[in-house]
């Protein structure tokens, strides 16, 4: 929440999903040595529950696949159970648990395919 959004959108970090003009999702992409970070990933209260979280994950792995990573990884609250299982039953690994900035992270990895689909 207290990331420079500016700067992410301007270095072309930052991805919507519009629907009628109107935000129903994001996500930020930040490549990094090792892998692709997945950031940050939120669908807007209103359109929960329509497939728009899932399709924004298919488009960071696409992404991070298309940039040469075999690898994506993201961290999330360990509080984030609902989360966590989605990220596991669509290949997520859990790589380690941290605690930075007073918050318990659990981090994930997931190796993605030589060959991405196309959307």
């Amino acid at each position: 929440m207290l990331d420079n959004y500016a700067s992410l959108i301007h270095s072309g970090r930052v991805h919507v999903a519009l629907h009628d003009e109107t935000v129903h999702g994001i996500l930020v992409l930040i490549p990094e040595a090792d892998a692709m970070l997945l950031d940050n990933v939120a669908v807007a209260p209103a359109a929960q529950g329509l497939g728009i979280g899932r399709r924004l994950l298919e488009f960071a792995e696409n992404t991070a696949s298309k940039a040469g990573f075999s690898h994506i990884k993201l961290y999330t609250n360990e509080a984030m159970t609902e989360n966590l299982s989605l990220y596991q039953r669509i290949g997520y690994t859990e790589t380690h648990h941290a605690e930075e900035n007073d918050l318990r992270r659990v981090y994930v990895v997931k190796v993605l395919p030589q060959h991405p689909c196309s959307l």
